[in-house]
């Protein structure tokens, strides 16, 4: 971290948005932000306690829903405040530093997580009698872990390039995160350089992984057609569709803010809404909506609880 920095605190602009609008969108993103803590603690919770969900779909399932609720944490709290008062838009150097580095390291677990759990599915149905062996417990361990170390990896470097420039004004971040982009705009220094390796850093990740998600899915879709029954088909295309629908709402908002040359802040504010404020909730939603198993398991967990209650 470079000693120039004569910056103590940033300025959170937000996101672009009539000052009326402030209460509305308040309880709006609270809501949201309660729904997707207490969705993905529900999943945490029914993965743990039922043991016909102790499988290596539900144990990168658990890994996601942690990574959920934690991400949308890292971002929706912050934004909260500076919906409440403008003193709430302040943020301190070092706790910038800290939501970037947290942020990009959620997220880019999260694109790992994604391919790992795409590779999973492409194993459970190309390879239905192998895939116990091909997917032991300690096989998604390992697999889990070097996603977790990946994400740690990529989150510093973006970190450590963002925040070794000098910062000596202004101030003000035009989002509503401690993100790389529009912070790079406020260096007293040439980021030429620094946009260059974050763009191909962050093109890297999030290209690399949707690609590899696609050949997936590609090499899914064939196993699936030799399939000889429609009923087979249809299940195994019902497994795959809540994945595909979550990967396409986390990679699309991505690839438009980092993937493309240039920003605009107040487009790239309303999309980054998107995918830190809405694809958390998607997980419980869609794993718990479409997915047969995950819903008998909520439902013998609240029969569980009842007769608790009742009994006392």
């Amino acid at each position: 971290m470079s000693n120039a920095s004569l910056v103590t605190a940033f300025i959170l602009m937000g996101f672009p948005h009539a000052p009326a609008l402030d209460a509305p969108l308040f309880g709006i993103f609270l809501v949201i932000y309660v729904l997707t803590v207490l969705g993905n603690l529900l999943i945490l919770l029914v993965i743990r306690v039922d043991s016909h969900l102790h499988t290596p779909m539900y144990y990168f399932l658990s890994n996601l829903s942690f990574i959920d609720m934690w991400f949308s944490t890292v971002t929706v709290p912050k934004m909260l405040m500076t919906l409440v008062s403008p003193s709430g838009r302040a943020i301190s150097f070092h706790s910038c530093v800290a939501q970037l580095y947290f942020f990009h390291f959620l997220g880019s677990t999260e694109c790992f997580l994604y391919t790992v759990m795409s590779y999973d599915r492409y194993l459970a149905i190309s390879y239905p009698l192998r895939y116990t062996s091909m997917m032991s417990g300690s096989t998604c361990a390992l697999l889990a872990i070097g996603t977790w170390l990946s994400g740690s990896l990529h989150s510093a470097v973006e970190t450590t390039l963002t925040f070794h420039l000098p910062y000596c004004g202004p101030s003000q971040i035009q989002h509503y995160f401690c993100d790389a982009p529009p912070i790079l705009k406020l260096a007293c220094a040439d980021t030429s350089a620094n946009e260059m390796v974050v763009f191909v850093n962050s093109g890297v990740v999030a290209s690399g992984c949707f690609l590899l998600i696609v050949l997936s899915y590609v090499s899914i879709v064939c196993s699936v057609l030799q399939i000889r029954t429609s009923e087979g088909r249809r299940r195994a295309f019902q497994t795959c569709a809540s994945h595909c629908t979550v990967v396409l709402c986390f990679f699309i908002p991505c690839v438009f803010i980092y993937l493309r040359p240039g920003s605009m802040d107040a487009v790239d504010g309303v999309v980054a809404v998107f995918y830190t404020v809405l694809t958390p909730l998607l997980n419980p939603v869609v794993y718990t909506l479409r997915n047969k198993e995950v819903k008998k398991a909520v439902l013998k967990l609240r029969d569980k609880v009842a007769a608790h209650s009742q009994r006392e």
